[in-house]
C-alpha cells in the first residue's frame, strides 16, 4: 500500500467523515470480520476517545457489509478492565454499546484474558507471541488510538495500541516483567493503597512499611501510578527500552495475518499520562487533528511531528525527561513494522 499519511484538522464527527472519504477501503470485503481495536476508557477517565467520533467509520463499514465489531483486551492491573465481564460493563458506561454504535463490542482475549493464539514471529524477544482470539481470527484489524503521553514509552499511539492492546492478559505479564520498581522505603506511610492494585499480590506491608516481593513482580507499573509519596519509581536504565522493543514484537504478531489494515491517531486531549489512569488528567492540548494510514510507524511519526509542531518543543521529552521513546519507532523499523518516510497530504 502507498505511504501516505492523511490529516484532517480538529478532532470531530464531521472531521473524521471528511477524512474518511480520502481514503480508499477495498481491502474490506463483504462478510469479512473487522477489528476495531481501540481502548474503552478506564473508570474515572475523561479523556478517552468518545465512541460518537466514530460513528463515520461505522457507516462505512455497513456499507461493506461485512462483519465488524469493536474490541479491546483485559488488563493485568486491578480494575474495571480486567475481567470480560466488568470491562464490557465499563464500555457500556462509555456508550461502547451495540445500541449507540450499531456493531457488536467483544473482549478480544474472552472470560480472564486466556483465549488466544500463540502466533510464530521468531523475532528477538519472541519466537511466539499470544494474540487475542477475536483478533487474530479477523480478516481485518484497524486500530483507533489516543495518541497521548505514558510512563514507559514516552508517548503512546498506533505501536503501543497495537502492540500491548492485541496481547492477551498472559502475555501483558511478559511485555511487562523485564521492568521492576524502585523503591524509596523512607517515604512510605504504610497506607496500602498500593497493595489493592497489584495484580500479583507481590507487596505487602512489615514494620508499618512496605515490601517487595521482586519474584512475584511482573512490572506492570500499577504502584507507581498510585502511590502518592513517590515512593515507587521507574528504574532509569535499559529496561523501559526493552519494554517497547517487547511491545513492538507484539504489534508485528497482530498484524500478521491480515488481509488488510489501517491506522488512525485521534490527537485531541492530549495527557502526560495514558487513558488506563483511574481518575481525570490535566488536558496540555486539545482538538489538534486526525492523523490516518496504512503504516503504523509512519501514522506514529507523523503524529509525533505535528504534536511537536504544536507545542513548539518536544512535548513528550518535556514531559518524560527519563524516557527515550524513539526505541520503539526505530525498531519498528529495524524488523520491517514500517517507515518513517511518508507523504503528508492534509485533508
Amino acid at each position: 500500500m502507498t505511504n501516505i499519511v492523511y490529516f484532517v484538522k480538529s478532532c470531530s464527527t464531521s472531521s473524521f467523515e471528511k477524512l474518511l472519504k480520502k481514503i480508499d477501503f477495498n481491502f474490506v470485503s463483504q462478510n469479512d470480520f473487522v477489528a476495531i481495536k481501540t481502548h474503552f476508557g478506564e473508570e474515572n477517565n475523561v479523556t478517552f476517545i468518545s465512541p460518537e467520533i466514530y460513528l463515520p467509520l461505522i457507516k462505512l463499514l455497513k456499507k461493506k457489509n461485512c462483519l465488524a465489531f469493536f474490541t479491546d483486551t483485559n488488563t493485568i492491573y486491578r480494575g474495571k478492565r480486567a475481567n470480560a465481564v466488568e470491562h464490557l460493563l465499563l464500555a457500556n458506561k462509555h456508550k461502547f454499546n451495540i445500541d449507540f454504535l450499531n456493531v457488536p463490542i467483544i473482549i478480544a482475549d474472552g472470560l480472564k484474558g486466556n483465549d488466544y493464539v500463540e502466533v510464530d514471529i521468531n523475532l528477538t524477544y519472541f519466537k511466539k507471541a499470544k494474540i487475542a482470539s477475536s483478533i487474530y481470527y479477523s480478516n481485518v484489524l484497524i486500530c483507533l488510538s489516543h495518541f497521548k503521553g505514558h510512563m514507559l514509552f514516552g508517548f503512546g499511539g498506533t505501536i503501543k495500541n497495537l502492540g500491548m492492546g492485541c496481547a492477551a492478559r498472559p502475555a501483558k505479564y511478559t511485555l511487562h516483567n523485564v521492568l521492576k520498581p524502585k523503591l524509596e522505603v523512607d517515604k512510605c506511610t504504610g497506607c496500602g493503597k498500593c497493595i489493592k492494585f497489584c495484580p500479583t499480590e507481590a507487596l505487602k506491608i512489615e514494620n508499618k512499611k512496605i515490601v517487595l516481593d521482586i519474584e512475584k513482580c511482573t512490572g506492570c507499573g500499577e504502584c507507581i501510578h498510585v502511590c502518592e509519596n513517590t515512593v515507587f519509581s521507574i528504574p532509569w536504565d535499559l529496561s523501559y527500552k526493552e519494554v517497547q522493543k517487547r511491545t513492538v514484537e507484539y504489534a508485528f504478531a497482530a498484524l500478521k495475518n491480515k488481509k488488510g489494515y489501517f491506522f488512525v491517531n485521534f490527537l485531541d486531549n492530549i495527557t502526560k499520562d495514558c487513558d488506563c489512569m483511574n481518575k481525570k488528567q490535566d488536558v496540555l492540548a486539545k482538538d489538534i487533528g486526525i492523523v490516518a494510514g496504512y503504516d503504523p510507524v509512519a501514522v506514529d511519526f507523523c503524529s509525533l511531528n505535528i504534536v511537536n509542531n504544536f507545542f513548539k518543543k518536544d512535548i513528550f521529552k518535556e514531559l518524560w525527561p527519563n524516557i527515550d521513546y524513539t526505541p520503539q519507532i526505530e525498531y519498528a523499523v529495524e524488523i520491517g513494522l514500517g517507515n518513517k518516510e511518508y507523504q503528508f497530504v492534509e485533508v
